[in-house]
């Protein structure tokens, strides 16, 4: 928006101090992670109060777990502090024309009403189960075939390549948007280039190895819906899950979540600069540099949100934010074509995931065979387990930060490592 009024400006008045300061990206990027910081910090607080004064507070089950009990009243719902702190951003400082941001702000409002309307009803209408678990999966996997759609049919979301290329993995000129233009290599050699519209994507640790999901078992573009939808509901469901079931401490899930949007932030810019994308042998997407954008705009409400929810937490985000993050982030990796990559990125998620899934279907398993149910860990998910251990609270958040720092350098290093 701002950018728009920026050029408008300009048009009217033609050249004035500071006329081109929102041509830069890193200059954009910037303003929009201390815009979220702001709108965070200041606007968080007049929220919490709000939440307060609708007693919009925490119901706390007594599961054991050591100051547990301190927590209950707590107000949640915060993710609205979050979801405030991405959309206003997004809105001043990026280009509402471009189909990625648009697709990331729609995924965003998406699932943070869906977290929002089961937030609502578990509180104020003392519904302890809140939306119903259909709803939920059915609009997670709603959301999951609007990206797939998105990235299928639209005329933004491509990749340039050059004929050969194209060529290789099937692709005709029906697949192309836009003219071919020629670009001559540092060598002296000419290569003719184009956008297509492609399911591929990167692969990781292989060398120079991209795959097309209508490539996998020889299927035509045309049935391509029988593999490349159904996964990216997948990816879109299962992480937005993970996240959910990863917001059980205070700074944990915003914290991982921080993290993971700085790198990101970092494969955004990556793919929409011809150079680097290049060098790094990954994907060229052009209009991705919105995505940085987007993605500062994460990092900035990550992190001013964690201002109120580190530990002693004084709100919490509720489903309202933590399914919104993980949507977020799977609707990212997708768009970005680094989906592959969320196993080791989203480790943390991942692993919290796992092990509630394994507990139950161990503790199933044994109760069908022994007559009793049996534990893997002494309660999940696995965060709780360390609780059971007597592990303080902060000292676990800390340490899973730093497992998901760790995994977040090994993301970025796959860049390299092929």
């Amino acid at each position: 928006m701002l950018v728009s009024l920026f050029e408008w400006l300009e048009s009217v008045l033609g050249d004035f101090p500071g006329n081109n300061l929102l041509d830069f990206l890193s200059v954009r990027a910037g303003m929009a992670i201390i815009l979220s910081l702001i709108i965070s910090i200041i606007f968080g607080g007049k929220i919490i109060k709000m939440l307060q004064r609708h007693q919009m507070g925490e119901s706390v089950r007594d599961l054991g777990l050591e100051g547990q009990a301190q927590k209950a009243g707590t107000p949640t719902m915060g993710g609205v502090i979050i979801l405030l702190a991405i959309i206003v951003p997004c809105l001043l400082m990026g280009n509402l024309g471009n189909t990625y941001l648009v697709t990331m702000l729609i995924a965003t409002v998406w699932m943070g009403a869906i977290g929002f309307t089961d937030d609502y009803l578990k509180i104020k209408h003392k519904n302890k189960d809140g939306l119903a678990g259909r709803f939920k999966i059915a609009g997670q996997v709603g959301l999951g075939i609007l990206i797939a759609l998105v990235m299928l049919f639209s005329e933004q979301v491509t990749v340039r390549m050059t004929e050969t290329e194209a060529e290789t993995i099937g692709l005709t000129d029906a697949d192309r948007v836009g003219e071919v233009t020629t670009v001559s290599l540092n060598t002296g050699e000419e290569v003719k280039r184009a956008n297509y519209r492609t399911t591929l994507t990167n692969v990781p640790f292989i060398k120079n190895s991209q795959m097309a999901y209508e490539n996998i078992f020889n299927i035509g573009a045309s049935l391509v819906w029988i593999i490349f939808v159904p996964f990216i509901v997948f990816v879109v469901t299962a992480i937005s899950n993970a996240a959910n079931l990863t917001d059980g401490l205070d700074g944990l899930a915003t914290g991982v979540s921080a993290i993971v949007a700085t790198v990101l932030a970092v494969f955004a810019y990556v793919s929409s600069n011809a150079i680097a994308a290049n060098y790094l042998g990954v994907l060229h997407l052009p209009g991705t540099q919105e995505l940085v954008i987007f993605s500062a705009c994460l990092l900035g409400a990550c992190l001013g949100f964690l201002w109120y929810n580190g530990f002693p937490a004084t709100v919490f985000m509720g489903d309202t934010g933590s399914l919104a993050l993980g949507g977020i982030i799977a609707a990212l990796a997708i768009l970005l074509r680094k989906e592959l990559l969320l196993p080791l990125l989203c480790g943390i998620f991942v692993i919290e995931n796992l092990s509630v899934v394994l507990q139950v279907g161990y503790f199933k398993y044994t109760k069908k065979k022994y007559g009793e149910g049996r534990r893997i860990f002494r309660m999940s998910p696995l965060h709780h387990h360390y609780q059971k251990l007597g592990m303080p609270e902060t000292k676990i958040v800390i340490r899973f930060w730093i497992v998901g720092l760790l995994l977040a350098v090994a993301t970025i290093l796959t860049l390299k490592l092929r």
